[in-house]
């Protein structure tokens, strides 16, 4: 019998994403060998799983399935390694893929939700990003910031609110829908509000700010 062919570590990034999300996937990130979903489809068949549905979730485990990143700046750092698992819900709610286990015990789990949206889900339901590359964009682009920043300023809470956007673009390859990334002229400003969502706690509003960028800084990429 012939010995299968190792997979490699080091990942290849999907096609579609910025240069600078692809240095960072290819560079940061690590693929742990999977043993892929395929083998669950009679079973999940059998329980009633749309044959869409288990589509969807071989879809993302095919572009997505087994890249570990490095942690996310929120979110107690993101699942750990990205994989697609048997899906939730139903055709009146809707189904939801889980996209990879939390670092940590966390009150949400991540999910890919039924427009193909990157979130958590909690007490209720927070998209994140329009996609997974939205999502692997964010952690690109904060990772970028991190190195480049001559400042980085946290707000909490209700004062997240009175941030002042004029003159800032949101940044469009994060794909942003609950969380957003906004680019100014020497600055660059992530917004998370997944967990206000998600967890109906406006408390847990967070933004971090980024000062101090050259044009290199700002966009990297």
């Amino acid at each position: 019998m012939t010995a299968a062919t190792p997979i490699s570590p080091i990942p290849v990034a999907p096609a579609g994403l910025t240069r600078r999300a692809k240095h960072f996937v290819e560079v940061e990130g690590i693929r742990v060998p999977q043993q892929g979903i395929g083998r669950h489809r009679n079973a999940w068949t059998e329980h009633g799983i749309p044959a869409a549905e288990i589509d969807r979730a071989t879809a993302f485990e095919d572009r997505w399935g087994g890249l570990a990143l490095p942690p996310a700046p929120f979110y107690e750092g993101g699942p750990r390694i990205l994989e697609a698992d048997v899906p939730e819900g139903s055709a009146a709610e809707g189904w939801w893929i889980p996209a990879g286990d939390g670092r940590v015990s966390m009150a949400y789990g991540f999910m890919i939700g039924p427009g193909g949206e990157f979130g958590i889900h909690g007490s209720r339901w927070a998209p994140l990003h329009a996609g997974t590359d939205g999502w692997v964009e964010s952690l690109a682009l904060a990772a970028h910031a991190r190195r480049w920043a001559t400042t980085i300023t946290r707000i909490t809470g209700t004062a997240v609110d009175c941030l002042n956007l004029d003159g800032y673009e949101q940044v469009p390859e994060v794909q942003g829908l609950a969380d957003t990334w906004w680019r100014g002229s020497d600055s660059l400003i992530a917004l998370y509000r997944g967990e206000a969502i998600g967890l109906d706690a406006p408390q847990c509003l967070e933004a971090h700010v980024y000062g101090g960028l050259d044009e290199w800084g700002l966009h990297g990429g």
